[in-house]
């Protein structure tokens, strides 16, 4: 490819906006360019290596005997209605103006819905199918460039069983492929258990990528390799103990106080005496949720423990329900369900929100002052705590998510009537899974672990060419001819080449591009040495030249380009 006769528009800075190091050099590449907030168009370069990716997936999927649809973005609204994921995915959810249509976020509905037609009998499975096709969530933030994005390519694949046997292996196949397909890539990745979310089902695990641009947080212990994130993930925690003696509960004036640090420094206390409060909206009815000191509530961790809706109460219902503002509220004279984190059970001598502003409680003997209250573990775990498994320090930190795989079970078919008749005759709902890869964030967690300060470092399989030609000043004859001779014998033999054979560029120009795009080898023809019948290979990644004649060129690439 000329660069003179292409479209490869690199910048010299990124937007001030662009932050982390893929979004900053998928724009300076020219690879992408930002139509508006998380929405993206890939330019040539990008779709270029976009679509080795895709190619390494539908080697590995057509491997473990996957057959590739496509389907509709645009899908009618009742079909996601029919299993409440409408109301599941709440705004993520793009809709039509006339509310008939909505634009697929995934397609588990969709592949329902072709499967409840076509598969009868236990005979027609198991069956995987699978498709790469543009997926839309509003997402209510979209940064970090295409890695959060409200428009992004997915492959989803679904296998259809009919056994849990059956759905075991399909799970099991799709586990190796992604590790084969992350393996081709050079991508460096761990796995982790996961939420199932707004999917369903029971198993879920996470491929992840460690990075500070990650959307998620992820708890790892490298002695024994447990993964987990955090929306799952448990720590040992040293437990808080219980005093002997039980003080009486007494109301402590408090103005301005609205955070446990803030109550701890007033009080002369330690956070681990006192009980932080929320209320959340469960189906429709309050609950309180008391956590020790700072801990957080994991929400998600409650989700699954409660089920059904959830949601923080907002401030103005936060006075109706307690009659106290945030800050201030507390167990005592709460009048709906109490839940507590398993750190504070039966503890006493606390100190929490008295449900009236600017006041607060002391002396709460959680054993005595506050009936039926429940204790769960919802607390979301932090870095230097130990690990379940081996007793070991955890490290929690962000990563990327590059796939999610899951067990759906009978979730959808149940919901949707996806029936088929086993050897007995009986009707039965299909067994599904559901396994999704983020095929752009393939691409921008590449260039997240492969590059320096001068630009992206490609390596095989997706490095988008073979080679890059520069041609240092085509207004010289001999280095045009030469270079527009040499250009073409490369093509000849079957090499990608990026050929800069601008007239106008300076060397300078054309070196920075060329350490920009990061072709891993570079072919260089200047005046000077090409009168000698010598040409220069340079190295991308460790910036090692090599000066050689013309003649022994190809002799040379074979290996280097290996």
């Amino acid at each position: 490819m000329r660069i003179s006769k292409s479209f490869i528009p690199t910048m010299k800075e990124a937007p001030s906006d662009a932050t982390i190091a893929s979004h900053v050099l998928m724009l300076r590449t020219g690879m992408v360019r930002m139509l508006s907030a998380g929405i993206y168009s890939f330019l040539p370069l990008g779709y270029k290596v976009v679509k080795k990716i895709a190619n390494i997936i539908n080697e590995e999927m057509d491997a473990i005997g996957g057959q590739e649809f496509l389907l509709p973005a645009l899908n009618p609204r009742e079909i996601w209605e029919s299993t409440n994921r409408v109301e599941a995915f709440g705004d993520t959810m793009f809709h039509l103006k006339n509310r008939d249509y909505v634009l697929a976020p995934t397609h588990e509905e969709i592949m329902t819905f072709h499967a409840k037609g076509e598969m009868k009998s236990y005979k027609d499975m198991p069956q995987i199918w699978y498709q790469i096709q543009t997926k839309f969530r509003n997402e209510a933030r979209p940064r970090s460039g295409i890695i959060r994005g409200r428009q992004f390519l997915m492959k989803d694949a679904y296998s259809f069983d009919s056994t849990w046997e059956g759905l075991d292996e399909s799970y099991a196949k799709h586990y190796k492929a992604y590790q084969n397909i992350f393996d081709r890539c050079g991508i460096e990745y761990f796995v982790v258990g996961a939420s199932s979310g707004a999917m369903g089902g029971s198993k879920s695990e996470e491929f992840m990528v460690k990075s500070d641009a990650g959307e998620d947080t992820v708890a790892y212990c490298k002695s024994c390799g447990y993964a987990a994130n955090v929306e799952v993930a448990n720590s040992i925690v040293e437990p808080i103990a219980r005093n002997s003696e039980s003080k009486d509960v007494y109301e402590i004036s408090t103005p301005n106080i609205h955070s446990i640090d803030e109550l701890c420094e007033f009080l002369k206390i330690n956070e681990n005496e006192t009980a932080k409060s929320r209320v959340y909206i469960h189906t429709g009815k309050p609950i309180l949720v008391l956590m020790s000191g700072n801990d957080e509530v994991n929400e998600t961790k409650l989700q699954s423990i409660l089920g059904g809706e959830i949601r923080p109460a907002h401030p103005e219902e936060l006075v109706e329900i307690t009659g106290a503002e945030a800050g201030s509220i507390g167990p005592i004279g709460f009048k709906h369900r109490i839940i507590a984190d398993n750190r504070l059970k039966d503890l006493n001598n606390l100190y929490s929100g008295a449900n009236k502003t600017d006041f607060h409680i002391g002396g709460i003997d959680l054993q005595r002052d506050v009936e039926n209250i429940e204790y769960l573990d919802m607390r979301t775990i932090e870095s230097g705590e130990e690990c379940t498994r081996c007793g070991e320090t955890l490290e929690v930190f962000r990563a990327i998510e590059l796939g999610h795989i899951f067990k759906l079970g009978t979730k959808y078919s149940e919901a949707m009537g996806a029936t088929f008749l086993n050897e007995n005759g009986q009707a039965l709902p299909i067994i599904m899974g559901s396994y999704g890869i983020g095929v752009d964030r393939v691409l921008a967690c590449f260039i997240e672990q492969n590059y320096d300060e001068k630009g992206i470092i490609w390596k095989a399989p997706l490095k988008p060419f073979d080679i890059h030609l520069l041609a240092l000043n085509m207004k010289k004859e001999i280095v045009e001819n030469e270079s527009n001779e040499i250009y073409d014998l490369l093509l000849k033999e079957g090499y990608d080449v990026l050929y800069d054979d601008r007239r106008d560029a300076q060397a300078g120009f054309k070196f920075n591009d060329a350490e920009l795009i990061g072709i891993p080898l570079q072919v260089i023809i200047g005046e000077k040495n090409i009168q000698e019948g010598l040409v220069e290979i340079k190295d991308r990644k460790t910036g090692e030249k090599l000066l050689i004649s013309k003649e022994i060129l190809l002799d040379q690439l074979i290996d280097l380009v290996k």
